[in-house]
């Protein structure tokens, strides 16, 4: 993707005014946001700008008046009251800011009735507004930019009182039941206000699509989340290039079929582009297409920070940990002072232990700015990696106090208290972060894996399906379903969660291969395989009396050992592992994302196989035991020589030696060279290990 000479200024000077409309709105994140990609976007050629003939105006558009005269006259009008506004606001005193244009007894007067009695609007989708109250007082005329100011610095000024009501952090009046007073006040003002517009557009001035991205918040943040969409779609449509309202959208998408639905209906320029890449990577999404679409951008936009951060969470969230650390690590050296994403970096480190790497980077944060959410989480890891976990709750902490809506700050605290063995607080942490994000699969899994180790299954199994539904390419997701479903006595159901998580588990392995690597099938991508996952399947066939396709899979997890190709060992044609998983294509990757217990390595597809583990010599057990019982001597022999030479359940295994070879002496069988010229050597070989000194065969 290029843009020529001409497009490229139209683009600068669309980014320009941006930045200086969201600045005189007091959207600073907006604001910072536009600014940043401005300064990405390469400086234009004096030459090539000569050639296009562009004349240079007298006065630059973003520092023009209104173009509507109504709307030029009344901010005239208004300017010094603005101008005392947003200096309230800029001194953080929002109700003086809100009452240099709507007082208290103004509010009153207009909304009829005592503001603290009127009960926001619940119920998660419902297309409906508050209905505004009658009242015989019209709405002041003011400028839409004034009117904003007001009713924004209401709703940050209700957000402050409410975290000052909760008080400290979990404490006692910390339920999360605490809701903003101010937001009905808004919501009842801004229905009134576009009701009347729409009862006669004629006598009003165009709307500046601002006043649209207020209400959509308000909307938002009252559940009303199918007409917040369509207001917020509203505002993208009149003024794309508030950023504010593009993440509005995002938080309101749960679903890619929704944001795949929502797309057609999106005003079709680059704004709307970033907003498909960047809503992909929040829904975990991952793949070329994905890829593509972000380096379409950096094209335009080269060292934009925003960019090339979804370009290490695309990496992240594909399982692909050292690429998203070398992306974080360009971030780092292209503005060594921003802050934003670095608690997902620290994550990264966490991960792959990665200890002097998080201590510089905890260094430097705390050195730029300590009191930053992101700060406090990155030295929160830190102390988790040193196994501090008392001290890493308290930057955990200190994060949620600076900011209550920090996700990483719930989801990592309730990681620390299961480590400290606070089930409740846990359980607590992980129900705050979904309440902040119900698209966070970890704290999904936390509840999930706190409720586990209470032995409460029914509900473990919930919060792992519920997790899994979000990231239905993960294969721990269905490997701890599986675990559950066992746990429960459901080994049926188990069995295909199980057999789901080796086919996601495949998809990553594919995924990181390059092209001549050979892998074109499912069976080819299979080469690989966790032996734990193979010997579960096989326990619960076992259990079921299903002994044929336990012995399958028993010695398909006694294959991983050498790399041995499971598509030679077992029959798929037998309930295989395709069963009913059809995938989606735009599958979502996995997000390691704090979890210590995620794998930092890539499989070895070489087929060099894991050597011997617990799983396959358990399996390896199984599958002499079996040998013995169906009077296939000679491989209960092989199998229990080979127990003992790995040193594993060595009594055991001369036992069954001493078994098979009692029966081929029965059967009249050659005992064979590897044991009959040596036995007593054999058994001496097999003392000489320990049962937890287990060695790899080559």
């Amino acid at each position: 993707m290029g843009l020529s000479a001409k497009d490229s200024l139209q683009l600068r000077e669309a980014l320009q005014i941006a930045v200086v409309k969201c600045s005189e709105r007091c959207l600073y994140q907006s604001a910072k946001w536009a600014a940043e990609l401005l300064d990405a976007l390469p400086e234009p050629d004096i030459d090539s700008q000569m050639a296009e003939d562009v004349p240079e105006p007298p006065v630059h558009p973003a520092f023009t008046t209104n173009p509507d005269p109504a709307e030029a006259a009344l901010e005239a009008h208004e300017l010094s009251r603005y101008l005392l506004a947003k200096s309230f606001f800029d001194c953080k005193e929002f109700e003086r800011c809100a009452a240099v244009f709507l007082p208290e007894p103004l509010l009153a007067s207009l909304l009829g009735t005592d503001p603290a009695e009127i009960a926001p609007a619940k119920g998660k989708g419902k297309a409906r507004a508050a209905a505004p109250v009658t009242s015989d007082y019209s709405l002041p005329e003011l400028s839409q930019k004034s009117l904003f100011l007001a009713l924004y610095a209401k709703v940050i000024a209700g957000e402050k009182h409410k975290d000052e009501e909760a008080e400290m952090i979990m404490g006692p009046q910390d339920s999360g039941a605490i809701v903003n007073k101010q937001l009905v006040v808004v919501s009842r003002f801004l229905a009134r206000w576009f009701a009347d517009r729409k009862a006669d557009e004629a006598n009003y001035p165009p709307s500046q699509g601002f006043l649209e991205y207020l209400y959509g918040m308000v909307l938002a943040k009252e559940k009303n989340d199918n007409l917040a969409l369509e207001y917020l779609m509203q505002s993208v449509h009149i003024f794309p290039w508030n950023w504010g309202a593009w993440q509005e959208i995002t938080n309101l998408i749960s679903r890619v079929e929704q944001l795949n639905k929502i797309a057609p209906h999106l005003p079709q320029n680059i704004m709307s582009f970033i907003f498909h890449a960047n809503a992909a990577v929040n829904l975990y999404q991952q793949g070329p297409d994905q890829a593509a679409s972000i380096n379409d951008l950096l094209s335009i936009f080269p060292t934009s920070s925003f960019l090339l951060t979804c370009k290490a969470l695309l990496c992240y969230h594909s399982k692909d940990l050292f690429a998203a650390e070398q992306e974080f690590n360009k971030i780092l050296a292209l503005h060594p002072h921003r802050l934003d994403a670095l608690d997902h970096y620290s994550n990264i480190l966490y991960v792959l232990n990665r200890r002097p790497k998080l201590a510089f980077l905890a260094h430097l944060c705390s050195n730029i700015d300590k009191f930053r959410p992101e700060s406090c989480v990155v030295i929160g890891n830190y102390y988790s990696l040193l196994s501090l976990h008392e001290k890493a709750v308290q930057y955990f902490r200190r994060a949620l106090t600076l900011d209550r809506s920090c996700l990483s700050a719930w989801t990592l605290m309730g990681h620390e208290y299961v480590e400290l063995k606070n089930t409740h607080a846990a359980i607590e942490s992980y129900r705050r972060a979904v309440d902040v994000n119900r698209r966070d699969y970890r704290a999904w899994y936390g509840l999930g894996q706190t409720y586990e180790v209470l032995e409460m299954h029914a509900y473990a199994l919930w919060y792992y399906k519920k997790a899994a539904g979000l990231r239905p390419w993960d294969a721990k997701m269905w490997q701890a379903v599986g675990s559950c479903l066992q746990k429960m006595g459901r080994d049926r159901d188990g069995i295909k969660a199980l057999k789901r998580a080796l086919l996601a588990e495949s998809y990553y392995d594919a995924a990181a291969q390059p092209p001549a690597s050979g892998f074109t099938s499912t069976a080819d991508r299979m080469a690989q395989m966790d032996p734990e996952v193979l010997l579960q399947i096989a326990t619960m066939y076992d259990r079921l009396g299903e002994l044929e396709e336990a012995k399958a899979y028993m010695e398909l997890c006694l294959a991983q050992e050498e790399g041995i190709n499971a598509a030679g060992t077992a029959d798929e044609s037998r309930g295989g592992l395709g069963e009913s998983m059809a995938m989606p294509d735009n599958s979502p990757g996995s997000d390691a994302a704090g979890d210590a217990e995620a794998d930092a390595g890539p499989r070895d597809p070489a087929g060099t196989g894991t050597g011997v583990t617990f799983a396959t010599s358990k399996a390896r057990m199984w599958l002499a035991r079996y040998a013995i019982q169906t009077r296939d001597y000679a491989t209960a022999n092989r199998l229990a020589m080979e127990l003992c030479q790995d040193g594993v359940e060595v009594e055991e295994a001369k036992a069954l030696m001493r078994q098979a070879r009692s029966g081929m002496a029965e059967l009249g069988q050659g005992a064979g060279p590897a044991s009959s010229s040596s036995a007593a050597a054999t058994e001496e070989l097999g003392a000489q290990y320990h049962h937890h000194h287990r060695q790899p065969r080559s």
